[in-house]
């Protein structure tokens, strides 16, 4: 089974803080580094260094664009649509780190190029039952394309809302599965979920909009699901955060590929709740997903 990722690639610059600065004041940080990431990409390496069967389709420039695709074929995703664009730079996050938390400012560069003819092109290789993962750093036009074609196909439709931007009625009834955080769930609905009983009143919110299963993602609280009217939640698993960097792309790249292998939503939710508890303990996006063994094994 394949999974189709169509999103966004960026080059990382990533520094750390002891605090946010104000305006006009500089702040000596250290630890900088260069890490391949955008959603995208990392949904796509999360779910080929997990095991899954992942196609990246979206666009990469001239600056940081070949070392962007060699990181992804390096974790066994495929990068055949992936085009280079010429005369632009790849997509830039910047990002700084303070106390285990992230701020990020984000220049779109190649990413605003993704275009509906490099979507049919992946989509022609795709069979009914593959799974196509989109989230929203590209254009919002594309993104809902895709999901639409996506459907046409028979193919199961996964949607991150990230950043939270707004979409149509008929686009969420798009989505097999919607997965957000919790400010986006609260841009939504006006729900902020933080417990069980809100939690459970913004998935409804957001089933009785159209969308088909609702997981939304709550940092240290777990994550909490709506799947054919039964709501269920999960814990996260305790560990020392260092960076939250990719932690819920990690999410959706191992529920994803979970589905992939026929789990049952629950047991997926555990797998990807797992799986990013070890994101934040290391440094990065991609570098800190961690793999299927180290999954298994903790």
């Amino acid at each position: 089974m394949k999974v189709f990722i169509v999103g966004s690639l960026n080059m990382d610059l990533v520094i750390r803080a002891p605090f946010m600065p104000e305006n006009g004041v500089t702040v000596s940080g250290g630890g900088f580094m260069t890490n391949p990431g955008g959603k995208g990409a990392n949904q796509a390496a999360a779910v080929g260094k997990l095991g899954g069967n992942a196609y990246m389709v979206g666009c990469v420039g001239d600056a940081f664009g070949d070392e962007l695709k060699n990181t992804l074929l390096g974790y066994n995703v495929n990068v055949d649509f992936v085009e280079k664009i010429n005369g632009v730079s790849s997509g830039i996050a910047v990002i700084v780190v303070v106390d285990g938390d992230n701020r990020i400012i984000l220049d779109a560069g190649a990413n605003g190029r993704v275009t509906e003819s490099l979507i049919d092109r992946a989509l022609e290789t795709a069979e009914a039952g593959d799974i196509l993962v989109a989230q929203l750093e590209i254009g919002l036009n594309e993104v809902e394309y895709a999901l639409k074609k996506a459907k046409e196909k028979g193919l199961v439709t996964v949607l991150n809302p990230a950043p939270a931007k707004k979409i149509s009625i008929e686009t969420l009834k798009n989505c097999d599965y919607f997965i957000p955080n919790q400010s986006e769930a609260e841009f939504y609905t006006g729900i902020f979920p933080e417990d069980e009983a809100s939690a459970k009143k913004c998935a409804l919110y957001l089933i009785k909009s159209g969308v088909k299963t609702v997981i939304i993602t709550m940092g240290a609280k777990g994550s909490a699901c709506i799947e054919r009217g039964e709501y269920f939640a999960v814990d996260c698993f305790r560990v020392k955060t260092v960076d939250t960097t990719a932690a819920g792309d990690t999410y959706v790249g191992a529920l994803v590929t979970a589905l992939c292998e026929g789990k049952d939503i629950k047991t997926a939710m555990i797998f990807a709740s797992k799986a990013s508890s070890i994101t934040v303990t290391r440094s990065g996006a991609q570098r800190s997903i961690p793999t299927r063994e180290e999954v298994v094994i903790r």
